[in-house]
């Protein structure tokens, strides 16, 4: 009864749990079956709300699978209160602690009655939300009076943790006036004036208060299942319909609509860019910045979209391939105007985030040497779409040995993980045979997965070894390698960074250490199309024995961090799992001799320390060195003036950037750390030639 798609490895951002599809023999957790009892309710071809009596069921699924807890206890009670809280008022400018000293017994009540299927509590959450809304609403109207002027003095806090509720109508008054005089230096750094401003901004709080009242207490269920999952762990999450609905399309890295990526502004949906291919870019009629004021489904009327939830408005337009959808479009340019565009859904690879590889050189003596760069951003892939990174990097290796490359820089910097059985095979392809990660889960069973063969030496008699088909040596890259990695690598990235670390055959380039996550979680769609759950069921073990939970991989050779990734990691996120190890189990059982000369300390010493002078002598590092200490400095605090002066500086007028415009800039201030693992792969081709070859592993 279990289901071998269910496995799967997530990344760091929300929402990241994604699906794993393993080879043949499968590999599942037996008491999903338990959940999968505890969830299977009568099937309906309509779709249902989460509603009260529902939670019972989805929090012993959540508890009957977990990890570690496997009870609701007082502690775990506390922690969804705060992450409720958090939910409600996640900016602290809404609730003032006076709230929460009487909503926190309500919502103590609330989780420990949610197990009986009573919410009744919530009614009182609402009420207090709808107040404070309101509350809001009318403290910036009076703040963007006839009296109001822009005062460039204001300084804010954005490090939200850092500081306490607000306890007094003036406190509130004050943290609003200046979160508004940001709001509407933005606004006029865009070109807008500021009559036009002011009007924004009543309307965008007005807006809130609507999206408050509609968020109704049954709607607030879905808010209570969210928070009592995340007070589980930072991974076990409740997933709405919609945003399985987004899990899905960003690990198939397709989807069925019109080819755009939309935004919300100020109860405007509006177009920020059109997909390549997309029948949106192929009608010819639309442009980015056009508004989207009404959604017509075939054969039916429009329906008014100005002011609706954006998410509201995406469900709208996506479809099924084939079947056709009439926007109705506001156009500002000299003269305003509105028509309608009729466009056929249709299947949209997003091509952005395929495995890509790009190619560098670096001379010296008059010989020219080739480097491969293979951009990863996601271990993506699905079977019935035909998608496949582990596919993709295979072909990506096959043309950079065609192009007679002198080394491979395997860019994971970006990449926050995804499916764990295209990682394991894509680590293969470097790899060839032999273990490449370990799972351990609640019952202590440790599950080694392999390509071809591994090592079986594990904790006593409770283990399994699951085998993906051997790699064909000729597709095997054995040559001189460079992992990039980040505070933003995470899961699966993990897996393949520390496994080629483990076994000595790439030289780890990046910051500090990786993000740190280390557990392995089960996705499962829930029915009645009520969404989907995951939930952590085990921890992951690298070759070496190690977990990277809260600890990452290491680099050898450490690059200067972006000061925006300074509290990225798991120890950053709310209850995470402690780290643990197992027995190693690097080798394969035949101790043949690597295809590949293994990197040792002599020359990782070496590296590193070439690398260290370059980075010192780097204007754009420097640069990166000095923002690091200015950020650290202000300590959250952002000024007026100085984000006036800076955004002058950057753009050099008031237009804003598009989305092309914004890719552009974030390559330019990527490139550095790319350029600087191309010089450490180079350093590695030049000394490892005069270097003796060490023993094998």
């Amino acid at each position: 009864m279990c289901d071998r798609r269910v496995e799967n490895i997530s990344g760091n951002a929300p929402g990241d749990n994604h699906r794993n599809r393993f080879s043949k023999g499968g590999f599942c957790f037996q008491k999903l079956l338990l959940l999968l009892l505890i969830l299977l309710l009568p099937v309906s071809s309509v779709a249902e709300n989460l509603t009260c009596s529902r939670l019972p069921m989805l929090m012993e699924g959540f508890l009957a699978n977990h990890y570690a807890t496997k009870n609701m206890t007082g502690e775990i009670n506390t922690h969804a209160v705060d992450q409720m809280i958090k939910r409600l008022d996640p900016s602290k400018t809404l609730l003032y602690e006076s709230d929460l000293e009487r909503l926190r017994p309500a919502l103590r009540v609330v989780f420990a009655s949610m197990q009986a299927g009573d919410c009744a509590a919530l009614q009182q959450v609402y009420d207090v939300l709808v107040a404070r809304a309101r509350e809001n609403e009318a403290i910036v109207k009076k703040i963007l009076g006839p009296g109001y002027r822009l005062d460039e003095t204001v300084e804010l806090n954005i490090n939200v943790d850092k500081h306490p509720y607000l306890k007094t109508t003036t406190e509130k008054h004050e943290l609003l006036r200046k979160v508004v005089q940001f709001q509407i230096e933005n606004a006029l750094l865009a070109g807008v004036d500021l009559a036009e401003a002011k009007k924004q901004q009543i309307h965008h709080y007005a807006l809130q208060t609507m999206r408050v009242v509609e968020r109704n207490p049954e709607k607030l269920i879905t808010s209570s299942a969210e928070a009592f999952a995340l007070a589980l762990d930072p991974h076990t999450k409740y997933l709405s319909p919609e945003n399985l609905e987004d899990l899905q399309i960003q690990m198939q890295l397709s989807l069925e609509g019109i080819g755009a990526s939309l935004s919300s502004d100020n109860g405007f949906t509006v177009i920020e860019e059109l997909i390549p291919g997309g029948g949106a870019e192929r009608s010819g009629m639309l442009k980015p910045k056009d508004k989207i004021i009404a959604v017509a489904q075939e054969g039916e009327k429009p329906v008014n979209v100005i002011d609706m939830d954006i998410h509201n408005v995406i469900k709208m337009i996506r479809g099924n391939k084939g079947t056709m959808v009439t926007l109705t479009i506001l156009r500002q340019a000299e003269h305003t105007n509105r028509f309608d565009v009729t466009i056929m859904r249709d299947k949209i690879d997003i091509k952005e985030q395929k495995a890509k590889v790009d190619y560098k050189t670096r001379t010296v003596g008059g010989r020219q040497y080739h480097f491969g760069v293979i951009d990863l951003p996601s271990f993506y892939g699905d079977e019935k779409e035909n998608t496949s990174c582990y596919e993709d990097v295979k072909n990506l290796l096959a043309e950079a040995k065609r192009q007679h490359v002198d080394g491979i820089v395997l860019d994971l910097s970006r990449n926050g993980g995804g499916l764990l059985g295209e990682a394991v095979r894509l680590a293969g392809l470097f790899l060839d045979k032999g273990g490449i990660v370990a799972t351990k889960d609640n019952s202590k069973q440790v599950t080694i997965l392999a390509n071809g063969s591994a090592a079986s030496e594990t904790e006593g008699d409770k283990h399994k070894v699951i085998t993906f088909p051997a790699e064909d040596p000729r597709a095997v890259y054995t040559g001189p390698l460079v992992v990039l990695t980040s505070r933003l690598s995470a899961s699966a990235s993990e897996i393949v960074a520390g496994a080629l670390k483990d076994y000595h055959r790439a030289v780890i380039v990046g910051s500090d250490h990786t993000f740190g996550k280390g557990s392995v979680q089960a996705l499962m769609p829930l029915p009645l199309d009520l969404g989907g759950i995951t939930v952590t069921t085990a921890l992951y073990f690298l070759p070496g024995g190690k977990s990277t939970q809260k600890l990452g991989v290491a680099a050898d050779v450490r690059l200067p961090i972006w000061f925006i990734l300074e509290d990225v990691g798991e120890t950053a996120l709310d209850y995470p799992l402690p780290a643990q190890e197992i027995t190693p189990f690097l080798g394969v059982p035949e101790n043949n001799a690597p295809l590949w000369k293994p990197v040792e300390h002599p020359l990782l010493a070496e590296l590193a320390a070439r690398s260290k002078a370059r980075v010192a002598k780097n204007a754009k590092f420097a640069e990166i060195i000095k923002n690091n200490k200015e950020a650290a400095g202000k300590k959250g605090v952002i000024r007026l003036s100085d984000l006036r002066k800076d955004m002058e500086k950057e753009n050099g007028s008031k237009k804003m950037e598009t989305p092309t415009e914004l890719k552009k800039k974030a390559r330019d201030q990527y490139a550095p750390f790319v350029s600087e693992s191309v010089n450490v792969l180079f350093d590695m081709v030049t000394l490892g030639s005069a270097l003796p070859v060490p023993p094998s592993l």
